[in-house]
């Protein structure tokens, strides 16, 4: 997910590419044919993920069917317990300040 200069990904936690990136590290992005650059950041407490994580389901509903979690008319998770279960196999990494960089 896409919000200005910030990209919000979403991945298993027993996936290990994204463990490079915790710490703030610096990144080049090649996105839609653009390369930018940006720092990742990376967030695995189940708080931050399951927050994180409802955001995009909200913005992007199509994606429900994919992970079988549905959200409700009033975006909440039809079934919260199933929703934290999933959250907890799962990491946010956070792209930050993306500046495209002139080719």
């Amino acid at each position: 997910m896409r919000d200005g200069d910030t990209l919000l990904m979403i991945s298993q936690r027993e996936h290990s590419w994204w463990k490079n990136l915790r710490g703030g590290a610096q990144v080049t992005l090649y996105i839609q044919g653009h390369t930018s650059k940006a720092s990742g950041e990376v967030f695995t407490d189940a708080e931050t993920v399951a927050n994180k994580l409802l955001l995009f389901l909200q913005h992007f509903p199509g994606y429900q069917r994919f992970i079988h979690i549905k959200l409700a008319a009033n975006g909440q998770p039809e079934n919260p317990e199933a929703f934290q279960r999933f959250a907890q196999g799962m990491v946010i990494v956070q792209m930050k300040e993306l500046v495209e960089v002139a080719a």
